[in-house]
C-alpha cells in the first residue's frame, strides 16, 4: 500500500520534506496529491521509490535525482528531469522547454509534446517524446539517444558532439554539423522495445540523425561551419 503526501496548504518545502521523510521510513511508493503545478517538486530523489505526482507539476520536477521511479499524471513545467543521473520520469501530458537537459542516465519519457530544447547536452541516458518537439532538440548532445514519435522543429541536433536522434515524424531542419545516417537492425530492436516498455504508440518510420562530426576538431576550411555554428 502507498503512502500519501497530500499538497494542499503546503509549502514545497515542506512537500519534499515530507516526501524524503517517507523514504527514509522504508515506504517504496508514495503518492503526491494536489500538485497544483508546484515547483521542484522531487529534487535530488537518491532511492529506488516509485513517486507518483497526481497531477501536474512545475518546473523542475525530479531534477538531479539518481534512481527513484516518478510518474507524473499530468503536464510538467521546464527543466523536469535536468541532470538526472539514473532512474525514469514519465509524464503524461506535455512537458516544457529543456526537458532532460544534461541528463547522464536513466529515461525520461513525455506522452504528448516537448517544448524547445528537449535533451540539450544529455551525456547519456534516453528521452522518449510521444509527440512533437519544439526546436533545438538535441543541442550539444554528447551521448545517449532521444527519440520523437511525432515532427520536430528548426535545427535538431545542433552542434551535436555524439549521441542518436530518431524522428518518426517531420523534420524541420537539420541543425548545424547533424546528418542523417542509415537505421540498422539494431536500432529497430532498441526503438521496438522502449515503446513497447513505455506503452508509445507510434505510427512512422524514423530517421536516424548523428553528428557528422565537422566540428570534433577545428579545421581551418570548415572555418564558415564553424561561424555559422557559434
Amino acid at each position: 500500500m502507498s503512502h500519501t503526501i497530500d499538497c494542499q496548504g503546503k509549502t514545497t518545502r515542506e512537500i519534499n520534506t515530507l516526501l524524503r521523510q517517507a523514504i527514509a521510513a522504508g515506504h517504496k511508493e508514495v503518492r503526491v496529491l494536489n500538485t497544483e503545478a508546484r515547483h521542484n517538486l522531487g529534487v535530488a530523489l537518491l532511492q529506488p521509490v516509485h513517486v507518483v505526482f497526481d497531477g501536474s507539476v512545475g518546473y523542475y520536477c525530479g531534477g538531479m535525482m539518481d534512481g527513484a521511479s516518478v510518474e507524473v499524471k499530468g503536464s510538467a513545467g521546464w527543466g523536469t528531469g535536468e541532470s538526472m543521473m539514473g532512474g525514469s520520469i514519465v509524464i503524461a501530458g506535455n512537458a516544457g522547454s529543456g526537458l532532460a537537459a544534461s541528463i547522464r542516465g536513466g529515461t525520461v519519457v513525455v506522452k504528448g509534446d516537448a517544448a524547445a530544447r528537449a535533451g540539450v547536452s544529455m551525456k547519456g541516458g534516453t528521452l522518449l517524446i510521444g509527440g512533437n518537439c519544439g526546436s533545438m532538440a538535441g543541442f550539444m548532445m554528447q551521448k545517449g539517444a532521444i527519440v520523437i514519435c511525432g515532427n520536430v522543429a528548426d535545427a535538431v541536433a545542433d552542434s551535436m558532439y555524439e549521441g542518436t536522434v530518431y524522428v518518426a515524424g517531420q523534420v524541420a531542419n537539420l541543425g548545424h554539423d547533424a546528418v542523417y545516417a542509415d537505421v540498422s537492425d539494431d536500432d529497430k530492436t532498441f526503438l521496438d522495445q522502449l515503446l513497447a516498455t513505455y506503452k508509445v504508440p507510434c505510427a512512422g518510420t524514423f530517421r536516424k540523425i548523428v553528428s557528422g562530426r565537422k566540428l570534433w576538431n577545428f579545421d581551418k576550411k570548415d572555418l564558415e561551419v564553424w561561424k555559422a555554428a557559434l
